[in-house]
């Protein structure tokens, strides 16, 4: 039996997957979590065997949630569900540690195929961010502006791109407000840009956030 955690901010979509995993005899839900505080509360608290886990949640959430998560529990399986096509996301999130990355998009039809593959040992990625990576990957190819930045640079960057603040960014990832700022200038010089505007257009036309 494999004992499964869904981490979702939405309820429909935890009810969702749950339905769809109650029709397996081999997959138990054995807990769920809203945002990324209650994702880690049920890894330190509840033993399971894989944690399907959203990228954007509230609080904690994407590549820092993944890497504290495998710091406390390195042999929990992880599997990505997420309305982030974009490969760069992707990449990020198994170099986090985690061991799948699946689109909510094509959720319905995959879910199944990649947590018994993720349970099991694997790794699994969708058909859409694969044929990225694959694309991505040949000699000639450019990778994109945000390719280059690190971790923390990008989620700064992705946070810029959906309205916040530097004082807002700050506080939500617990820095200092000339930290958030000099993350902010890495990212314009790196991505050659020179404004705030620039940055959220880029991050609208290359799917790094939602659209208004």
């Amino acid at each position: 039996m494999v004992r499964i955690v869904v981490a979702d901010d939405h309820a429909i979509v935890r009810e969702g997957l749950k339905q769809i995993l109650a029709g397996q005899p081999d997959f138990e839900v054995v807990g769920e979590a809203r945002d990324g505080h209650e994702a880690l509360t049920r890894v330190r608290e509840m033993e399971f065997d894989v944690l399907l886990l959203d990228m954007s949640m509230p609080g904690k959430s994407g590549v820092e949630l993944i890497k504290q998560i495998k710091s406390e529990k390195p042999r929990l399986r992880i599997l990505i569900l997420t309305m982030h096509e974009e490969h760069q996301y992707a990449v990020r999130a198994i170099r986090a540690g985690a061991s799948g990355y699946l689109t909510k998009e094509g959720a319905s039809a995959q879910l199944v195929t990649a947590l018994r593959k993720v349970a099991a040992g694997g790794a699994y990625i969708s058909a859409e961010v694969a044929e990225q990576l694959a694309l991505n990957a040949m000699p000639d190819a450019e990778g994109p502006l945000h390719a280059s930045l690190s971790d923390r640079e990008f989620q700064v960057f992705r946070m810029i791109a959906e309205g916040k603040s530097i004082s807002e960014i700050a506080e939500r990832l617990n820095l200092s407000v000339k930290t958030v700022s000099t993350h902010k200038a890495n990212v314009l010089q790196k991505m050659n840009m020179t404004s705030q505007g620039e940055l959220i257009r880029y991050a609208l036309e290359n799917n790094l956030v939602e659209k208004p």
